[in-house]
């Protein structure tokens, strides 16, 4: 399984026991070992079968390691099946209802009979959730609206789910014989944070061996079409896949026809036919002579057309700015040379303060910014002001050990209701940075909400608003916002804006941090990581600001520690 199979058999899990009562420290083991395994950059199927010891993983005991095995080697696990019986399958997907947690579903269950999503929404237009305690017309209107986002979403993958499942199917068709080249296209191509299937794209002679190479893949549930040059497979975890072998001449084109999107395409194709040609995944033809078609620069040229990058191809300026040769020199991995947003074993984060500073230096930094909670999520073990002060001393005593590389000091500081931080301002500072985020009353209106972001800018003291609008990729939309005026307000003070690297968060959205970028607002692309692991999904960060046709320039940690000094000062 991968590992995203098998953090949400965990989380799964955890719901099930949570809605019958269970003990409480069973539930959140489980929900530990979900988040680890989800974090994991290695898959846990190749730790397994090499006989590596999942002991040594944070949060994974004996009786879990065993569970995770068992996992891998059957695809099932009897404690999830055991739990199942005693509570209907459909209050699983309830939970991922934003304002519903696992007692609030028992709830609606025992008094309601609600045991579906459609059985939800039904109790939510007869208006009678609001006539339970603890509920309210508010929060009935609320969870409609969930109710129908989720359906909205339905089939559709998070991106880092779709990369773990991509890349092994990836690597096993390069593994048969003959095959050239194997490129995975579509939405995954443009990098989007969710998907709703995977084209892979092959090059090769034999097509028929290639078909029956895709349907030994051990993550398959079944193959749902198979001819000599297209199969269509389902994966264990519902992710559909389509596989194409296409010839040689004809690779860049179908490279170019299945990566989309459809009004890039669409917009392209307009231009070929003003031209009189003939633009199709086969080529680009005049009559029937094939003018162009190996690669997607030369299908682009017949166009009169550069090289347009995947993640910019939705229809959005991208084809004019093209012609008129402006388009963006799109930040890279490369240029990231440090990361300003993680945590350690001080409050939530699984590896000490040490651990991440050489976890750091191993993804080739200049510097880091430990930005562990402050006191207000207790939860988390949030610091006050004097253990922070005792981890800043921590600070200076490992950067006296460490050779040119530099931890920063930083905190992420809670933003509390009427836009105050949650820590004084004589100790932010000391801080090297200031980061600022919202972790509470996410159901403020949109004005209120607005307001308590721009007072948390006044602070003179706050560089960075980490995850601005608190959304979660196919759990909730974030809070209501006007984000103009977020975008406007961090201009004017000099604040900086945060892509946050976490796969299901990717916040800001691609078409805010596009905003940014037109108003001036640096963005620092951070991974906000609880584990060293995490430190490598810095990469979809990167693919996120890519998309928001974010440049070098645009982005706050792409700058030399002493420029970076230089950027935070307001």
């Amino acid at each position: 399984m991968q590992n995203a199979d098998i953090a949400r058999t965990f989380n799964q899990l955890a719901d099930l026991l949570e809605i019958q009562g269970a003990n409480a420290f069973r539930v959140r083991a489980y929900r530990s070992a979900a988040q680890t395994i989800e974090g994991l950059s290695a898959a846990v199927s190749d730790m397994i079968e090499r006989g590596e010891d999942l002991t040594t993983l944070g949060g994974i005991g004996k009786d879990l390691a065993e569970k995770i095995e068992t996992l891998h080697h059957s695809g099932s696990l009897p404690a999830l099946d055991e739990a199942g019986k005693q509570v209907p399958a459909g209050l699983i997907e309830l939970t991922r209802i934003d304002s519903l947690g696992p007692k609030r579903v028992k709830a609606l269950y025992d008094e309601l009979g609600v045991d579906s999503l459609d059985a939800l929404k039904q109790a939510a237009r007869e208006q009678r959730i609001s006539a339970l305690s603890g509920f309210g017309r508010k929060t009935e209107r609320k969870i409609l609206e969930e109710a129908d986002r989720l359906h909205q979403q339905a089939g559709r993958t998070r991106l880092d789910e779709a990369r773990q499942a991509a890349e092994g199917l990836r690597h096993h068709i390069e593994q048969c014989a003959g095959v050239e080249q194997v490129v995975v296209a579509g939405s995954y191509r443009r990098r989007r944070e969710t998907v709703g299937d995977l084209d892979m794209l092959v090059v090769a002679e034999d097509g028929e061996r290639v078909m029956a190479h895709v349907g030994e893949w051990q993550e398959i549930e079944r193959v749902a079409l198979r001819g000599e040059t297209k199969t269509t497979v389902h994966l264990n975890s519902g992710l559909q896949v389509d596989v194409r072998v296409v010839p040689g001449e004809s690779f860049g084109a179908a490279l170019y026809y299945f990566t989309g999107s459809q009004a890039h395409n669409v917009a392209v194709r307009k231009m070929a036919v003003a031209r009189d040609l003939k633009l199709n995944e086969y080529g680009v033809f005049e009559s029937d002579e094939q003018l162009a078609g190996r690669t997607e620069e030369e299908v682009l040229a017949q166009v009169e057309l550069p090289w347009i990058p995947p993640e910019l191809r939705e229809n959005c300026g991208e084809i004019e700015a093209a012609q008129a040769g402006k388009l963006p020199e799109l930040v890279t991995r490369d240029d990231i040379r440090g990361d300003l947003h993680m945590h350690t074993t001080a409050t939530d984060g699984k590896a000490s303060l040490e651990e991440m500073a050489e976890a750091g230096r191993r993804q080739g930094y200049n510097y880091i910014a430990i930005t562990d909670h402050s006191q207000r999520l207790a939860m988390a073990n949030g610091l006050d002001a004097a253990r922070l002060r005792e981890q800043l001393a921590d600070i200076d005593e490992l950067n006296e050990r460490l050779k040119r590389f530099t931890v920063l000091k930083s905190i992420e500081v809670d933003i509390l209701e009427d836009g105050q931080l949650d820590l004084p301002d004589e100790v932010l500072g000391e801080l090297d940075l200031c980061v600022a985020s919202i972790h509470s009353r996410f159901n403020l209106d949109r004005e209120r909400q607005t307001e308590r972001l721009l007072r948390a800018m006044d602070n003179p003291h706050v560089s960075l608003i980490a995850h601005p609008t608190g959304r979660i990729v196919n759990g909730r939309d974030g809070y209501e916002l006007d984000m103009q005026r977020i975008v406007d307000g961090a201009a004017e003070r000099g604040v900086c804006l945060e892509i946050n690297a976490q796969p299901a968060r990717l916040d800001l959205r691609d078409i805010h941090a596009r905003m940014a970028k037109e108003a001036g607002v640096l963005i620092a692309i951070s991974t906000d990581a609880h584990a060293t692991d995490q430190l490598d999904h810095m990469v979809f960060g990167v693919d996120q600001a890519r998309r928001g046709w974010l440049e070098k320039d645009d982005v706050l940690n792409t700058r030399t520690l002493p420029q970076l000094r230089k950027a935070l000062k307001r």
